[in-house]
């Protein structure tokens, strides 16, 4: 239900208003002065303020004036009983919808606040949408399973159906979501993002389904929820295997139903939205604390984004197009990757998968020595890098391969600086063959000269 504030100081014609407009099926605030009008607009949040221009003390331009300044964002209809072409300009030279003259036109008056209200709302859209993709990168790469992952978005995104998406942290299930929404019906709608795992629990349910004033401390005013803000769009819901069973229960009926109430509230209100989902975790396990009929309920469509360790072929495409894109944000010029650096960026296990890349680029295009980047200009990396020691750096290996890796470069490492970095004498003590361990030298990123002052 959209809401309407009419600021007027004749009682008459704020009971007339509310009459109208209650019947149409707005909810109607009422305020008699200026500052009793901006007191209303801070504290309900109305979708739309009609406004008197003379009312003592403070007239409807003063007002206009202070709901800029106080940043609130409301569309105003400004209505005067002293109508002439000067008012009207000055009204929409300060931001004004439109204006109406009293006696107000009830057909008109019906009118402009609907084309008001779609203005609005094409305005949101649009602006959400922009920064959407401004800040969405394509899906990068060629791999089979990056081309599985196209063809689900294919076939998905021109149906309804809630998704899930599986896969650790930095795989890329945020851009999965945008290219869905994209290429959807609901494309020209926004796409609202909430992740669960970064809101306080007790604060979940307020923050999909918003809440009315003084519902719990702290709720001073009312808030439009998540639910409602991606109605006719995608509503994301990232990392929601971090979800408290209450909060949960709540979701589900509202998927089911499309609809809901605000926390503290008695209204139930009505959204159209579809629903992605999105989790690290094994929702299927009976310890995650998940409630199994969500979970079947979201598990219509789903897809697994692969670790960026199984995308071997991919992570050439993926370098060189962060350093371009990170170049131009950065207003840097671009680097070359040497081709020992290549290979010993293909043989790491990218824990942290496509941000950890991403995050790497950007540290080599500002710390690098020089073009192009050599395998010196590396930080420490978990599987590639000599300087690793400690029993608590082998504990935190991925896997059995991960180890011998990390065991293999200390020892390695080690045996070169005992050998004064003779890569022939070190290889003779070995009893491995010289281009042997060259390649491993390459595969590795090892030391193969002295720090300078050591």
């Amino acid at each position: 239900m959209k809401k309407i504030l009419v600021v007027d100081d004749e009682t008459a014609i704020r009971d007339t208003l509310e009459q109208i407009l209650g019947y149409e099926g707005y909810h109607v605030l009422k305020a008699g002065s200026g500052p009793e009008g901006l007191q209303m607009a801070a504290d309900g949040r109305p979708d739309l303020i009609l406004l008197d221009v003379k009312m003592p003390g403070m007239d409807g331009f003063e007002v206009q004036k202070r709901l800029r300044e106080g940043n609130l964002d409301i569309p105003v209809v400004v209505i005067s009983g002293h109508g002439n072409i000067e008012t009207a300009v000055e009204a929409v030279r300060k931001g004004a919808y439109d204006f109406l003259e009293k006696p107000l036109d009830r057909s008109r008056l019906l009118l402009t606040i609907a084309n008001c209200l779609g203005h609005q709302k094409v305005v949101r859209d649009n602006r959400l949408l922009q920064d959407q993709l401004l800040s969405a990168p394509p899906l990068v790469g060629d791999s089979p399973a990056m081309q599985q992952v196209k063809g689900f978005i294919a076939k998905v995104a021109p149906s309804e159906a809630t998704v899930l998406i599986t896969g650790e942290n930095g795989t890329g299930k945020e851009l999965v979501v945008r290219a869905i929404h994209r290429a959807s019906s609901r494309a020209d709608h926004p796409l609202i993002e909430v992740n669960c795992a970064a809101i306080p629990r007790d604060l979940v349910e307020s923050e999909l389904f918003g809440h009315e004033k003084g519902s719990f401390t702290g709720a001073d005013r009312p808030r439009t929820g998540k639910f409602e803000q991606a109605d006719g769009g995608t509503l994301f819901l990232d990392e929601i295997g971090d979800m408290n069973e209450q909060a949960q229960a709540k979701v589900l009926k509202a998927v089911e139903e499309s609809r809901f109430q605000r926390v503290g509230g008695e209204e139930t209100r009505e959204v159209d939205v579809r629903i992605v989902a999105a989790t690290n975790r094994d929702l299927t396990v009976p310890d995650a604390g998940f409630r199994q009929d969500l979970f079947f309920r979201l598990n219509v469509l789903a897809i697994h984004l692969p670790p960026l360790r199984e995308r071997g072929d991919d992570i050439e495409l993926l370098l060189n197009w962060f350093m371009a894109d990170l170049a131009a944000r950065l207003k840097l010029k671009p680097l070359r990757f040497a081709p020992e650096t290549l290979a010993i960026l293909r043989e790491y296990t990218w824990p942290g998968n496509v941000r950890e890349l991403r995050n790497l680029v950007e540290r080599l295009l500002i710390m690098a020595s020089g073009d192009p980047v050599r395998p010196a200009d590396l930080p420490l990396l978990r599987t590639g890098r000599p300087e690793a020691s400690g029993d608590d750096d082998f504990m935190n290996c991925r896997d059995f391969q991960d180890f011998k890796a990390r065991s293999e470069a200390v020892f390695l490492q080690h045996k070169l600086r005992e050998n004064l970095y003779n890569v022939s004498k070190t290889a003779e003590a070995l009893g491995m063959q010289r281009s042997n361990l060259y390649k491993k030298i390459t595969k590795y990123g090892l030391q193969t000269q002295p720090d300078i002052g050591s």
